[in-house]
C-alpha cells in the first residue's frame, strides 16, 4: 500500500470511468445471462458487499428478489434453478468469496462473476465473467474498482428490470463529477480535512439508498491514514449513533438525501457537533461540498466517496 499511488489512482477515475461508458456504448456485459433469473444472491466483503447491498436494495424496489449476503456466512440461500449468483471481488482471489462461491458451482443456478482480473480463480469458476476494467489499482486500496462495480450493478439492474437507463450518459455525468471535484480540490479540500481531523475519529452518514458511500468512506479512513470511522444510514443515526454527540468531540461527513437528514441535524445542533455536507445544502453544516451534477442520486452514488478518498490521501501522506 502506498499513499502517493492511491492519489494516482483517484486521480485517474475519470479517464477510467470514461472508457467504462465506451464499451458500454457497444457492449452489454451481461447479455449472457439465463432468461429465466427469478432471485439473485450477490456474495462479497468489504467494499464488494457494501456496492451489492445498494443494488440489492434497487432491484427489490423494482419487484426482484434480491440479497446481499457476507460472503463469510456459513450458509445462505440454497442453489436452484432461477437463482442468479453474483460473487464480487476486484481480486477475485478473496478467500470468502471464494468459498462462497464453491457452494454454488456445477449447480443448477448461474454464476456471473464481477472482477477486475479476468484470470483469477473466481473467474474460473463462473459461468459469466463481467470484468471491471477498472485497470490496476497501484496504491493497493480499491477506489476505482468501487466505482467500477456500482456501475455494473447498474447495468444488471437495466437488464433485470428492463429500466431505461442511458449508462454510458450516466458515467460520462459521473466522470464529469469527479473531474470537477479533482480539480476543485484545492478550493475545499483544505478546509474539509480541517473540519474532519477531531480526536475520536470521523463519522460517514448516508440513506440506505447509498449507504455504500458512508461505508467505503468510512473504510477508505481506515484503511490508509488507520483512523477511527463508523458508518451509519441517515434514519438509524437518531437510534444508534445520536448517543455519541454526547460525550465525544463528533465530527461527520453527511451525504444528504434521506427524508431524516433534518432528524440528525436537530441533535447535532444541539450538542454543537461538527457536520460536512456533501452534494446538498444542509442547515448549520460547517461547510458543504458541491460537484457538477450532483442533483442526480445516481451521479451521487458513483462520485461522492471520492470526497472521504482525498480526505484520507491526504492524512495518509502526512503521517
Amino acid at each position: 500500500m502506498n499513499p502517493e499511488l492511491y492519489l494516482s489512482d483517484l486521480e485517474a477515475k475519470p479517464e477510467s470511468l470514461a472508457a467504462l461508458a465506451g464499451v458500454l456504448r457497444t457492449e452489454d456485459p451481461f447479455a449472457g445471462l439465463p432468461a429465466d433469473v427469478e432471485r439473485v444472491l450477490f456474495l462479497g466483503m468489504g467494499s464488494s458487499r457494501y456496492a451489492a447491498g445498494v443494488s440489492a436494495l434497487r432491484l427489490r424496489s423494482a419487484g426482484v428478489f434480491a440479497h446481499a449476503e457476507y460472503a463469510s456466512a456459513a450458509s445462505s440461500l440454497p442453489p436452484a434453478a432461477g437463482t442468479l449468483v453474483v460473487p464480487i471481488s476486484a481480486t477475485g482471489t478473496s478467500r470468502e468469496t471464494l468459498d462462497a462461491t464453491a457452494r454454488y458451482t456445477g449447480g443448477a443456478a448461474f454464476l456471473a462473476a464481477i472482477t477486475n482480473r479476468t484470470d483469477s480463480p473466481l473467474a474460473e469458476a463462473a459461468d459469466l465473467v463481467v470484468p471491471m476494467r477498472a485497470g490496476e489499482e497501484r496504491g493497493g486500496v480499491a477506489c476505482r474498482t468501487f466505482q467500477h462495480t456500482l456501475a455494473l450493478l447498474l447495468a444488471l439492474e437495466a437488464r433485470l428490470t428492463g429500466r431505461d437507463l442511458d449508462l454510458p450518459v450516466l458515467l460520462d455525468k459521473a466522470a464529469h463529477a469527479t473531474a470537477d471535484l479533482l480539480d476543485r480540490r484545492d478550493e475545499w479540500l483544505p478546509a474539509t480535512v480541517e473540519l474532519l481531523d477531531g480526536p475520536h475519529g470521523v463519522h460517514t452518514i448516508a440513506p440506505a439508498e447509498r449507504l455504500s458511500s458512508a461505508e467505503q468512506s468510512a473504510l477508505m479512513f481506515r484503511e490508509g491514514p488507520r483512523r477511527r470511522a463508523d458508518a451509519c444510514e441517515s434514519g438509524d443515526w437518531s437510534h444508534v449513533d445520536v448517543y455519541l454527540t454526547k460525550t465525544l468531540d463528533y465530527r461527520a461527513l453527511l451525504f444528504p438525501g434521506s427524508r431524516y437528514d433534518d432528524q440528525a441535524m436537530d441533535w447535532v445542533r444541539e450538542r454543537g457537533s461538527t457536520v460536512v455536507s456533501v452534494g446538498a445544502e444542509v442547515k448549520d453544516a460547517k461547510a458543504t461540498i458541491r460537484y457538477a451534477h450532483d442533483d442526480d442520486p445516481d451521479v451521487a452514488l458513483l462520485t461522492e466517496t471520492l470526497v472521504a478518498e482525498l480526505v484520507a490521501a491526504h492524512w495518509w501522506a502526512a503521517g
